[in-house]
């Protein structure tokens, strides 16, 4: 029968099959002993399948208990950073999923606030304290554990100090990190806002470097267009009175006191 994260491997729920010898799997048990010891218990460690070979990478070591450390691959840590409905992408995020790490802070004399890629294609171990998928149902998390190494391990509790993490859900089987990043500034935002004024990326990975907006050159169409026809040749002339144009004659008429 399948066996779900954390269920106990008994005898009830096992049975033996022949394997040809040269197909074998490693790490399998070929008696009953070599998996149940006496008077010692093994957990499922991941989900396995019905007529799925129980080996010893999916289940707890003898007397042992689900633990997250032994999902953990060689020179991996399981590292735990805080997450709400919004930086948790609003539960949707799951156990085994990829996430990247962004992580928003102040930085310089004025205090500007940017947002940085932390860390690519970091693999979700748990939520909360729970290790195991929750059939796609969305469920808002206060803590998500993470499969990083030593030196990400130590990325993420610093950055957890110096300013807020958000975790951005990859598509699966999305293996491929972007090797350039740009850090956002507040005014890559106006781009949006304004729209048509290009504001440059604030800085490139590693450092911030604040530099004033610039416009690009406004295009410029030109057109053709007539102008009005004139009613004379001849500019009028200023007289000390009024004139009257009646078709193509005018007269002048002297207005006393002008």
């Amino acid at each position: 029968m399948p066996l779900d994260y954390g269920v106990e491997v008994t005898r009830d729920r096992i049975r033996f099959v022949d394997y040809p010898t040269a197909s074998i799997p490693a790490g399998s048990f070929r008696t009953l002993a070599q998996l149940l010891p006496a008077g010692q218990k093994r957990v499922a460690l991941m989900a396995i399948q019905a007529n799925e070979p129980i080996l010893t990478s999916k289940i707890s070591g003898a007397g042992q208990g689900a633990s997250i450390a032994a999902l953990l691959p060689d020179g991996k840590r399981a590292a735990a950073v805080r997450i709400n409905d919004v930086s948790g992408v609003a539960g949707f995020v799951q156990p085994n999923d990829s996430v990247d790490v962004l992580i928003t802070r102040q930085v310089g004399d004025n205090n500007q606030q940017i947002t940085d890629v932390l860390l690519q294609n970091v693999r979700v171990i748990a939520l909360d304290q729970n290790a195991k998928d929750a059939n796609g149902a969305p469920a808002v998390a206060k803590t998500a554990t993470l499969e990083v190494d030593q030196l990400a391990a130590q990325k993420l509790a610093l950055g957890q100090q110096s300013g807020s993490l958000s975790l951005v859900l990859r598509k699966p089987g999305d293996n491929q990190d972007n090797p350039v990043v740009e850090t956002v500034a507040l005014n890559d935002l106006r781009y949006s806002l304004y729209g048509g004024v290009q504001y440059p990326a604030a800085a490139r990975v590693g450092a911030y470097q604040a530099s004033a907006p610039t416009a690009p050159a406004r295009a410029v169409t030109r057109s053709i267009v007539t102008r009005p026809a004139k009613a004379f040749a001849a500019p009028l002339k200023r007289t000390n009175g009024v004139e009257i144009v009646r078709g193509t004659e005018r007269t002048n008429y002297q207005v006393g006191g002008l």
